[in-house]
């Protein structure tokens, strides 16, 4: 779970945490001193390492900006850099087939590349170059589902993508051009 929180159920877990099914905090998940500030999103990879994002500025004392990928211990995983991140929050994300993690928020670039809402990271947390959304969305992105056909779907506060009337809710192909 993640969250704007510094404790659960009277343990001291600063905006992150793993529960047990039975909602008991897990204590093999050691974030240490974890996110600090918020942590809006995160994703369960297929090899069970996590994606986070939020408005933190660094993890366990290290930085990163808006975004990072733990392990499944909930160590930092030093392999996935960010390099210098999101220039604002980053309040949704969605792990691709293939490992590319889609990210979506308020910010306007990643890494300092122009990014209007929306990203595509490789594996490694370094930006896809062959998804560019152009323009991208004329608002905050808050919700990104990938489909079966690897079609994404994105919602949120923006009336166009692309320079595409498109209220709220917008399908993008795989190559990032708005679906007709």
């Amino acid at each position: 779970i993640g969250g704007g929180f510094t404790s659960y159920n009277g343990t001291v877990s600063n905006n992150i945490a793993r529960l047990n099914p039975d909602g008991s905090l897990d204590a093999t998940f050691n974030p240490g001193t974890g996110a600090n500030d918020y942590v809006s999103t995160t994703a369960l990879q297929s090899d069970g390492k996590i994606i986070i994002g939020g408005n933190f500025t660094s993890y366990n004392g290290t930085s990163r900006n808006k975004i990072a990928r733990l392990n499944a211990d909930g160590s930092l995983d030093d392999t996935f850099n960010p390099g210098t991140g999101v220039d604002n929050v980053v309040l949704t994300n969605a792990v691709q087939a293939d490992g590319n993690i889609l990210i979506g928020g308020h910010f306007d670039s990643y890494n300092g590349t122009h990014r209007n809402g929306i990203a595509r990271l490789n594996a490694d947390g370094s930006l896809d170059p062959t998804f560019n959304p152009e323009t991208g969305a004329s608002g905050t992105v808050s919700t990104i589902a990938v489909q079966t056909d690897g079609e994404i779907l994105i919602g949120g506060g923006f009336t166009g993508y692309n320079n595409l009337s498109t209220p709220y809710i917008a399908r993008i192909l795989g190559k990032n051009s708005i679906k007709k």
